[in-house]
């Protein structure tokens, strides 16, 4: 009876402590935007004279959101960053998928070399080669265009090619060599049967490099200087200036370039759990 009651008191404790860390992570993560939201129906004046969790007086004031719209030029920055993504995704994809099929698939020297290299790289700041890249960029003669973000987010990276070796691994040879023996060559192997089964795994990558190219602002703003080139990033910024801060726009624009992040999450994020389950699983 006392061994059941422990069990049972160790039981009760340990659940406190699970839901009381997951409240309090939900908490840290929910606090910043409810805050957000709550600025982005505040007028200037409600903005510095109340708490950043006082309740605007005028739920309906959009003013805010016409004015980030606008001024901000939200909807070039929206276009430029749907065409950079893109393309950007499809070298992703197109470089990571033919990348992970060669070191899975055939076996050659300096294959073992070759993921050590692509890890090292990954391991290095990107801080540290930002002079050398810049310097490469002003020489292709692509500096203050669309293509010099698309080149840096185009190349593939240890993350890619590691969920893609994943699913790889899943995949049994005996199909390629069933297509062989048809007189299928690797480039038909390797669009007629291997891509379509990556797909959960293109859809993983898809995302996670999609919303990291979307939230990307040193880049951009970096090698893309002329404002019509602006990315959603980079058009928070116009309202910043040496006379001061609108913190009340900049929190309406701050929803409006969440808004498509969110429904794509709520839309795919299946896909996003199975992806990496089942990578972690086939590892």
């Amino acid at each position: 009876m006392e061994l059941r009651e422990e069990k049972n008191w160790k039981f009760y404790v340990s659940n406190i402590l699970r839901y009381g860390i997951l409240i309090a992570a939900s908490l840290i993560i929910i606090a910043p935007m409810l805050v957000v939201l709550i600025g982005a129906f505040k007028t200037n004046e409600e903005l510095l004279t109340t708490g950043p969790l006082t309740l605007p007086e005028n739920w309906g004031n959009f003013d805010n959101f016409i004015k980030a719209w606008t001024k901000g030029r939200m909807a070039t920055g929206f276009m430029n960053t749907a065409i950079i993504l893109v393309v950007s995704l499809a070298a992703t994809i197109l470089t990571g998928t033919m990348t992970a099929y060669v070191l899975n698939r055939f076996q050659f020297r300096g294959r073992r070399l070759i993921k050590a290299l692509f890890l090292i790289a990954s391991l290095i700041p990107s801080i540290t080669m930002q002079m050398s890249i810049f310097q490469i960029i002003v020489g292709l003669g692509v500096y203050n265009t669309r293509l010099a973000t698309i080149i840096l987010f185009a190349g593939t990276d240890i993350i890619s090619i590691y969920i893609f070796l994943q699913f790889l691994e899943g995949i049994p040879y005996t199909l390629d060599e069933a297509a062989i023996v048809d007189g299928a060559s690797f480039p038909r192997i390797f669009t007629t049967i291997i891509i379509p089964l990556l797909k959960p795994a293109i859809v993983t990558v898809i995302i996670i490099k999609g919303i990291g190219f979307y939230n990307e602002f040193y880049t951009p703003y970096l090698y893309m200087k002329d404002k019509s080139l602006q990315v959603i990033s980079t058009s928070l910024y116009a309202f910043q200036g040496p006379y001061g801060t609108q913190w009340e726009v900049i929190c309406a624009a701050c929803i409006i370039t969440m808004l498509p992040t969110l429904i794509i999450f709520l839309l795919l994020q299946k896909h996003i759990y199975s992806g990496l389950t089942m990578g972690a699983v086939k590892g």
